[in-house]
C-alpha cells in the first residue's frame, strides 16, 4: 500500500498564482489553462500505485488559492482514494478555529495545513497558536513546511528548529513537516527524535534526492517518523517512487514509510 502524504489537487488559481512563477524554470512546463479534473490526478496516482492521496487547501494572506470547500468536492468524486486536508486564515484566530472544527467534524478531513513561508511568519508565532491548540484538542495533525521555499519567498519561517517549541508547548499536538527541512535536515531530524509527535515527510524531493542522513535516520530509530510524500502537481508520485528501491530499504521500512506511518499518524 503507499499512502501520499502531501498532495494537491491543484485549481487554476493555485497553480497559476503568480507564487510559483520561479518555479516553472524547473519543471520547464506551463501553466494549464483549464481546470485539472479529478480523474486525472488519480490516473497518476494508479500509474504509481499510490492507493490514497490527502489533498490540501491553501489558504495564503488575501489569497484562498484552494479552499476548503473545494477540497471536500474533490474528495466526494474519489472518497475512496482522496484525503482532504484543510487550511485556515491565522489571522483571523477566531474564525481560524471554527473552520477547523467545520473541517473535522463536518467535512471529515484529516489534518490541517498552515505554511509558514505564505505568511512570511514562524510557527511560532502568536497568530499560529489558536491553530495548535483547535488541531490538538481535534485531535488532528498539524502539518506544515520545512526547510526551505522554492518560491522566492524568505526561507528562515521554515527552519525546523522553531517546531522544537511548538512541540514543547503543545505535547498532544501531532506534527508533520514537510519537504524534508533541507538544508537543515539534520536539525528536522533531532527535533523529530526528540519528541514523540513531531514526524517529517518526503514531498517535494525524489528519492534519488533525499538527503544521506535522512536514509540512515529511517533505516534506524527514525522508522516510524517518516512519511512519503509527493508534493503533486509538482512531482508526480511516479517521479517521487522512481528509485526508491536504490535506497536499500527492507521491507519493515518500506512498508511503514510508504504507507504504515501515514496510516497511524492520520488515522486512516
Amino acid at each position: 500500500m503507499i499512502i501520499d502524504a502531501w498532495a494537491q489537487h491543484p485549481t487554476l488559481k493555485h497553480i497559476q498564482d503568480p507564487i510559483f512563477e520561479s518555479l516553472r524554470r524547473w519543471t520547464k512546463t506551463p501553466a494549464p489553462t483549464e481546470e485539472v479534473p479529478v480523474e486525472l490526478t488519480v490516473a497518476l496516482m494508479d500509474q504509481a500505485k499510490v492507493d490514497k492521496s490527502l489533498i490540501s487547501a491553501w489558504v495564503a494572506p488575501r489569497n484562498v488559492m484552494i479552499s476548503n470547500d473545494e477540497v471536500a468536492s474533490f474528495v466526494a468524486q474519489a472518497p475512496d482514494r482522496l484525503v482532504g486536508v484543510g487550511s485556515v486564515d491565522i489571522s483571523k484566530p477566531m474564525q481560524a478555529v471554527k473552520e477547523i472544527r467545520r473541517c473535522v467534524n463536518e467535512l471529515g478531513f484529516k489534518a490541517i495545513r498552515v505554511l509558514p513561508w505564505l505568511w512570511e511568519l514562524p510557527p511560532t508565532d502568536r497568530r499560529f497558536y489558536p491553530v495548535f491548540t483547535a488541531c490538538a484538542d481535534l485531535g488532528v495533525p498539524f502539518c506544515t513546511q520545512i526547510g526551505h521555499t522554492g518560491p522566492l519567498m524568505p526561507s528562515e519561517p521554515g527552519r525546523p528548529l522553531y517546531l522544537d517549541q511548538v512541540a514543547l508547548d503543545f505535547p498532544e499536538l501531532t506534527i508533520v513537516g514537510g519537504h524534508i527541512g533541507y538544508p537543515w535536515t539534520e536539525e528536522a531530524i533531532a527535533v523529530a527524535t526528540k519528541h514523540e509527535n513531531v514526524y517529517i515527510d518526503t514531498s517535494a524531493y525524489t528519492a534519488n534526492r533525499y538527503p544521506e542522513e535522512l536514509v540512515k535516520f529511517m533505516k534506524g530509530h527514525g522508522r516510524h517518523k517518516v512519511l512519503f510524500g509527493t508534493n503533486y502537481p509538482m512531482i508526480t508520485p511516479a517521479q517521487c517512487l522512481k528509485d526508491l528501491d536504490q535506497l536499500g530499504l527492507d521491507e519493515d521500512v518500506l512498508g511503514l514509510f510508504l504507507a504504515g506511518n501515514a496510516k497511524r499518524v492520520f488515522n486512516l
